[in-house]
């Protein structure tokens, strides 16, 4: 008695929930929501994606990639001033053994995220599946017939089940008619058969957001300098050998050299940039 009671409850609270966010969207329909992304320095791992094509840099809420051109090398310094020495030369001369080879130098700028515009709406024809347990043995296609089997139902309070879409932690079910997601928001809780067993699960209303603004800005990594320009004179091992000499002398303005990664003329390849912890 007393966990029926429980269950009406949660069901009366969901039922003004959904009313409440129904009044909200009918109000402002784009609900507008900016934010600042934290900044985080960056670092290069010595990680390199190499193929004939890239792409303009990419930016992604765990890495940054930039695109390193033929003829180009990546040197990165374990003290970001010996950077800034360097890159007070724009043009290295850099010897070796029976010629000079002619480089330059410029900072390596990436592109920061800095604020993102999201406008969210809520689809009349979608429900959002939750409460999954840990280690469910059922694999994507399983979970998604089984949910569209039981979710099909007119006696379970469902309907023709039109799309699906696996998400993190969650499932997307859309449906032919929006009265029946309105009705499964309604109710709330479902006890569902998932292989032998059966798990209560969750059903609210499905929330889609779109990007409708993104501000960019350039951010100068402080430990790397890009070197461009380099002849194809060296194979790779012994030019980067010669770079590293070159910019750990004191006299050039270099230092303590971290990581040296060379592009050859005639390829092409991605620099992976990550968060830097601690």
């Amino acid at each position: 008695m007393m966990a029926l009671q429980a269950l009406q409850e949660e069901q009366a609270k969901l039922k003004t929930r959904l009313q409440e966010l129904k009044r909200k969207l009918r109000d402002n329909p784009q609900d507008k929501v900016p934010f600042p992304v934290p900044e985080a320095p960056l670092v290069f791992r010595g990680d390199i994606q190499q193929g004939k094509e890239t792409t303009k840099s990419v930016v992604s809420n765990l890495r940054i990639c930039y695109p390193l051109p033929g003829g180009s090398a990546l040197v990165t310094f374990d003290d970001p001033n010996v950077a800034k020495q360097v890159l007070q030369q724009t043009e290295h001369t850099i010897d070796v053994e029976g010629f000079r080879l002619r480089v330059q130098v410029q900072p390596l700028e990436l592109p920061m995220l800095t604020t993102i515009q999201v406008s969210s709406q809520m689809n009349e024809q979608r429900v959002l599946v939750s409460g999954f347990p840990a280690g469910l043995k059922l694999s994507e296609e399983e979970l998604l017939d089984k949910l569209e089997i039981f979710f099909g139902k007119s006696k379970n309070g469902g309907g023709d089940v039109e799309t699906r879409e696996l998400l993190q932690g969650s499932v997307m079910l859309g449906f032919a008619k929006d009265t029946v997601a309105q009705h499964l928001c309604q109710t709330g809780q479902f006890t569902v058969p998932l292989g032998k067993q059966q798990f209560p699960l969750r059903v609210s209303p499905y929330m889609s957001g779109k990007i409708q603004k993104a501000e960019v800005r350039s951010l100068t990594v402080p430990h790397s300098v890009l070197v461009l320009n380099i002849p194809d004179v060296l194979d790779g091992p012994e030019l980067q050998d010669v770079l590293e000499i070159h910019f750990q002398k004191p006299t050039r303005g270099g230092g303590e050299v971290e990581a040296v990664t060379v592009m050859p003329l005639g390829q092409q390849g991605l620099a992976v940039f990550t968060a830097k912890l601690g």
